[in-house]
């Protein structure tokens, strides 16, 4: 049976795509690409150094893509906490500007047959406005706090990692009919692999263009076949809200069927819940309660923690003031989404003590 002829329905509807290749590759795409991915990162010495023979490079990277014998080069890995750790694959200079070049053309493209409640890495959505949307939801479902009601939230295990490729390729040609195009998206694709077939690189913005692609299979199947009114998405974090409990853990067979089956994921297990609502429902670093919005525990201790060595970098003058300012802003603008008056005051009383 083809991976299309599936009993669940979803993927994408609307015209298919042709004819979008000379686009991606153009010299115009291309230089608009380097600009979008040099921002912020032109005092890195490998940016530095693809900016000195800027022209050079573009051109050549142009003539091979027009002439098909592009080869995407080797990622260089380390890791991150934010806050768990995590394992970044970084490419070369011009694969990413590669990426960048491909993901302007193909993103209004695929963005268009999302659902209004993916928020990852999309343009004015973000995790602020998913937190600000649940809010929302859970007000209008409990009848402003009136009524009972419950979350099921779940994410899905190792969920980059899992991502079968040839199942995200199928996706892809429903909607792309460019052969270019998909020799180039298969490249990109297939330049990385955790096993065989298997995974994408966490440090490609093109990877999460894909991740939206993959996991809006889920989308369309919960909210076009399962008919779910309150669902909404960051990643691979989602959240479903219902008056019905024994509904939600109904909820949780299908979905976890639909993910084995249709795409090969697996929902965490140990991250399953249904809760009610005014216990609070954690989500990207907030707790949604009836009456406000509170920021997680953990992520306020992390802030805490990271203003208080800025400020001793900023004391030993291993940072500037203006590096201090504007670290210190950008962490304390976290607080501007939820009730978070009394942490502010306790990170500016131990800054001043």
């Amino acid at each position: 049976m083809s991976i299309w002829s599936n009993p669940w329905g979803g993927g994408f509807n609307g015209e298919v795509v042709h004819n979008v290749f000379e686009k991606i590759i153009s010299l115009e795409n291309l230089f608009l690409a380097w600009k979008e991915f040099r921002y912020e990162k032109r005092n890195k010495p490998d940016v530095i150094k693809f900016e000195f023979n800027l022209e050079d490079n573009l051109f050549e990277l142009h003539g091979q893509l027009r002439n098909k014998i592009y080869r995407h080069s080797n990622y260089s890995t380390f890791n991150i906490c934010d806050p768990k750790l995590r394992k970044i694959n970084k490419a070369i200079v011009v694969d990413r500007v590669l990426h960048h070049a491909v993901f302007r053309i193909l993103y209004p493209i695929f963005d268009s047959n999302f659902i209004f409640d993916s928020y990852f890495c999309r343009t004015e959505k973000g995790t602020h406005r998913a937190v600000k949307r649940l809010e929302k939801f859970c007000r209008k479902l409990s009848q402003n706090n009136h009524k009972i009601i419950y979350a099921l939230k779940c994410d899905i295990r190792k969920f980059f990692d899992s991502i079968d490729q040839n199942i995200l390729l199928e996706i892809t040609k429903a909607k792309i009919k460019d052969e270019n195009v998909l020799w180039l998206i298969e490249k990109i694709i297939r330049s990385f692999e955790i096993e065989k077939n298997r995974g994408l690189p966490l440090g490609n913005v093109t990877s999460q263009l894909f991740a939206n692609i993959y996991l809006n299979e889920l989308d369309q199947f919960i909210k076009h076949k399962l008919k779910v009114k309150y669902y909404l998405r960051y990643s691979d974090d989602f959240v479903i809200l219902s008056d019905d409990k024994l509904y939600l853990k109904k909820l949780v067979f299908e979905i976890s069927n639909f993910l084995k089956i249709r795409l090969k994921l697996f929902l965490h297990p140990n991250k399953v819940e249904i809760r009610k609502f005014s216990r609070g429902i954690d989500f990207l670093g907030y707790v949604v309660l009836p009456h406000y919005i509170a920021l997680r525990t953990k992520t306020k201790k992390r802030i805490f923690k990271k203003i208080s060595k800025k400020y001793e970098d900023l004391k030993n003058k291993k940072i500037s003031e203006k590096s201090f300012e504007q670290s210190s802003q950008s962490y304390l603008g976290i607080l501007k989404h939820c009730k978070g008056n009394v942490i502010e005051r306790k990170i500016k009383n131990s800054i001043i003590s």
